[in-house]
């Protein structure tokens, strides 16, 4: 009797977990005690053993992908079981199909499409590529680049495509030896994590059939019987790859999801488009190819009478207007700048901010950093000497340095400063572990080093998180004052202004001074006013004195 195994709950908060690898593949034989699979949870990444005997018939969780707890993750039974019952979600065997000597041939063959569709079973060898979760906030993935094409062979560990994040664009590589048989999300389309990305398998396999063998999507044995038609047979197999729509003069288009959803936002007919695709079939190229015809201009007649003409009446031409063409162009926006809009959002809207701004001496900064840069080997810049003067602020004010949970504030023994850094689609913020144990010149070399990897899209995911604390400057702009959003689940950032020289009164006197603003933002659920006003208080008195921050 076959044995339905569930994904485990491997930890006490664990709802969901993910398959890191499989140790066994469908067809092994299993022994008791056997390590199934390596899961992870939101913990750690554990082995998961059996605990029966068989062979594994059946794997409901690909390699990669998520699933709640007590998910269909396996069935494990006699060699050669039926296990349709089990796939169908009833106990009993899948029904004997009958076939009856008026269908056609066709029809045959679409209905063990379809029951195959609804028993979700996939043909031996074939591996369907899901669209990965590549960061731990990604819920949608864009596939920058295809470095393989349908038809060709795909060796493990080949880069299958480049694929843009919420953070950046890494290479996906393949799991899997085999030919690509099917792309489902085309290049700059994007689709969210756990959509079908593509299909590897054996030379020849039938992708109608194994796109079908999707449970959410099947059709009924019975109804699939049912069509005999050819062209809703062939309708039926163009499915999930192609959509039909009617135009105006009852002929059907055929075009690809992508290049509909184009055509849309571009406003154009897609029975004016020719489809360079199979059979005609409209994909992205031509839409992006797309050029409207020019419609000829309608020839006014001139008015005649039989007694008199009808003088035409002239125009009155404006002068001296300017003479223009209205025009605009929507760009699509980026997976970074789409998440961007959603935390900042998010945290705009539910921690309440408010701002707190002082006034800084900087002239001892000046020529302290004057100083350290005399030195051999040496670059300090003052956005270093601020990021410096936070992380020690925080160790003196913890109450800063904490995350609001609802029920309980979250204090962080550790001060991890995040550093905004502009790129050309964005912004990313690479983070400074333990910051307060770092000298000056340190996280100069860490500023410089981890900015330039963010402009290239090289920093991984790791590198941007864990921030405890946020610091943003645009003086280098010649903003002399600005405010930042939170970086939740920070409870405060710092908006860094340019130095500005500026009459200043000391002892007594007007002299010239160089100041600084610096504006902190404070999420008024964990940080009080007062406790906000210290903490710049401390930060001010380390920037004004520069020397006990090398203490």
């Amino acid at each position: 009797m076959a044995e339905v195994i569930n994904m485990p709950r491997l930890s006490d908060t664990m709802e969901e977990g993910t398959v890191a690898k499989w140790l066994k593949k469908v067809g092994d034989k299993v022994e008791e005690g056997d390590i199934l699979a390596e899961i992870e949870t939101d913990k750690a990444t554990m082995e998961f053993e059996s605990f029966h005997e068989g062979t594994l018939l059946h794997i409901g969780i690909q390699e990669g992908d998520g699933a709640p707890v007590d998910t269909l993750l396996a069935i494990i039974g006699d060699e050669g079981e039926d296990i349709s019952g089990f796939l169908n979600g009833t106990s009993q065997a899948a029904a004997t199909e009958d076939s009856s000597s008026g269908e056609t041939s066709k029809t045959d063959d679409i209905s063990e499409s379809a029951a195959m569709e609804v028993s979700g079973e996939i043909p031996e060898g074939v591996e369907i590529i899901k669209m990965p979760r590549l960061s731990d906030t990604m819920e949608e993935g864009t596939v920058a680049t295809w470095l393989k094409k349908v038809g060709d062979t795909v060796e493990e560990g080949d880069i299958l495509a480049e694929i843009e994040t919420d953070k950046a664009t890494m290479e996906f590589e393949s799991f899997y030896s085999g030919t690509l048989l099917y792309i489902g999300i085309e290049e700059g389309g994007s689709a969210p994590v756990d959509e079908v990305l593509a299909v590897i398998g054996p030379e020849g396999t039938d992708v109608d059939t194994v796109l079908n063998a999707k449970p959410s999507t099947g059709m009924a044995k019975e109804e699939a019987k049912s069509v005999t038609n050819e062209e809703t047979v062939s309708e039926l197999k163009a499915e999930g790859t192609t959509e039909i729509i009617s135009a105006s003069d009852g002929q059907r288009i055929f075009a690809s999801p992508l290049a509909k959803k184009m055509a849309q936002e571009k406003g154009i007919d897609l029975s004016a488009v020719n489809g360079s695709g199979d059979h005609g079939r409209i994909i992205k190229r031509d839409i992006e190819n797309y050029q409207p015809s020019q419609s000829p201009q309608p020839v006014t007649q001139p008015v005649t009478s039989t007694s008199e003409e009808v003088p035409a009446k002239q125009p009155v031409v404006p002068i001296n207007l300017p003479v223009g063409e209205e025009s605009s162009e929507e760009i699509k926006n980026s997976q970074m700048r789409k998440v961007i809009a959603k935390r900042l959002g998010e945290s705009k809207f539910t921690a309440p901010h408010y701002y707190l701004t002082i006034e800084v001496d900087m002239d001892n900064a000046m020529a302290s950093r004057k100083q350290i840069n005399d030195l051999p080997d040496t670059k300090v810049s003052f956005n270093d000497m601020v990021v410096k003067a936070c992380a020690m602020a925080l160790k003196k004010h913890p109450q800063v340095n904490t995350t609001w949970g609802g029920d309980t504030t979250i204090y962080k023994h550790h001060v991890h400063i995040g550093v905004a850094v502009a790129v050309d689609e964005g912004l990313v913020v690479p983070v400074l572990k333990f910051t307060d144990q770092m000298s000056l010149t340190q996280i100069g070399a860490s500023v410089k080093d981890l900015a330039g990897r963010a402009r290239n899209k090289k920093l991984t995911p790791a590198e941007m998180e864990g921030s405890t604390f946020t610091v943003s400057n645009l003086g280098m702009f010649g903003i002399v004052e600005f405010t930042s959003i939170i970086n939740q689940p920070n409870s405060a950032i710092l908006s860094v202004g340019a130095i500005v020289q500026k009459p200043v009164v000391k002892n007594g006197e007007i002299v010239v001074g160089n100041t600084m603003k610096v504006t902190l933002a404070c999420d008024h659920r964990t940080v009080d006013g007062a406790t906000g006003a210290q903490y710049l208080l401390t930060l001010r008195s380390y920037l004004e004195n520069p020397v006990t921050m090398l203490a």
